[in-house]
């Protein structure tokens, strides 16, 4: 198979602000995989989760770049074989998620049926996304609620919180939010942005506006005190940062209420897969979530919704420039189309 990478980088509408900065442009790698007169296409995406742990576009395009000579004398059908090189090559997860994702948008296209047909799932159990509110002031908030309902049939908003300027700024974006948007269901996600104490304060809080969850309200690092805040807080906690695999969800089991499982942390849909399945095996919710991603891993979780409870996908409907199309957007739901493979064009 023949394996070819290049950069694209994509603008945000509205730049996003979380607990641990901000972000408005990213540069994204898009991956081909051509065998047998057909072409998969795949996506990384550069991300950070604080605590030095972070991968760069630089840093993924030397990745892949170095793995291609390993991986050319593969069929696309070898996917087995070829995870396992890739764990030998010891590369990062957004790295192996652009050559799994190929790999299947190229199994799609050879066999001429969409992922979610190859699957046998049921698109009509694909639940609403959320649409994201960066961390803000209370009036900037408001403007990004109004342009989110310029864009899209509004049912859920995910609430940036862990605000740098502290838990009362915190509050004062949520009341502006609620009282703007009063019938819209809210969640909130603070990034590891608080502490313990701050946590168990605004879980009481939240639960009395109705929120739904919380997500990762503490840093990675600090996993050991989730138990504490789960017994004491009155809403579900859901972990994001501190989950990025299978291997990782045995032991948050007893600790949270469901786990953000990205493509981009997963290293494709293989492992991401997988990691529903357990996830569901330990009585955990399963949410989808993404990064600077654009509608090409978006749309190739979008494949996989009707296994997730929540979804949180919405990041190419913030983007000025997103160079592809492929899911649609329905009475506020992302739903794959019924194209071979991902349905993904440009």
């Amino acid at each position: 198979m023949k394996i070819t990478v290049t950069t694209f980088t994509i603008h945000k509408k509205f730049a996003l602000q979380i607990s641990r900065g901000t972000t408005s442009q990213t540069t994204n790698i898009w991956l081909k995989i051509a065998s047998d007169g057909v072409e998969g296409w795949g996506e990384a995406t550069p991300f950070s989760i604080g605590q030095n742990r972070k991968v760069s576009t630089e840093q993924l395009v030397q990745e892949i770049v170095s793995a291609i000579p390993h991986l050319e004398s593969f069929h696309p059908l070898q996917r087995q074989e070829i995870n396992l090189k890739l764990e030998q090559l010891s590369l990062s997860s957004g790295a192996k998620a652009a050559i799994n994702i190929a790999l299947h948008d190229w199994l799609g296209k050879k066999a001429g049926l969409s992922l979610w047909q190859l699957w046998g799932l049921d698109i009509n159990k694909i639940q609403p996304i959320s649409v994201t509110v960066g961390i803000n002031t209370p009036e900037a908030a408001i403007e990004r609620v109004q342009a989110w309902q310029d864009t899209i049939t509004v049912k859920i908003l995910k609430l940036k919180l862990g605000n740098p300027l502290g838990i009362a700024a915190d509050k004062a974006m949520v009341e502006a939010v609620k009282s703007m948007a009063p019938e819209v269901k809210l969640t909130v996600d603070a990034n590891g942005g608080w502490s313990l104490q701050d946590a168990i304060a605004m879980s009481e809080w939240l639960s009395n506006l109705g929120v739904e969850y919380i997500e990762q309200p503490l840093a990675v690092g600090e996993e050991h005190q989730l138990k504490t805040l789960s017994n004491n807080s009155p809403l579900p906690i859901f972990v994001d940062e501190s989950c990025f695999t299978s291997k990782d969800i045995p032991q948050l089991a007893d600790s949270v209420a469901g786990v953000n499982l990205k493509i981009m942390k997963t290293g494709g849909l293989t492992e991401a897969i997988k990691a529903i399945n357990v996830a569901k095996a330990c009585n955990l919710k399963v949410m989808f979530g993404c990064y600077s991603d654009s509608s090409l891993a978006n749309t190739a979780m979008a494949h996989l919704s009707p296994l997730a409870d929540y979804l949180d996908l919405d990041s190419h409907l913030n983007l000025l420039d997103d160079p592809f199309s492929g899911a649609i957007i329905e009475d506020g739901r992302l739903l794959p189309n019924n194209k071979p493979g991902l349905g993904v064009s440009q």
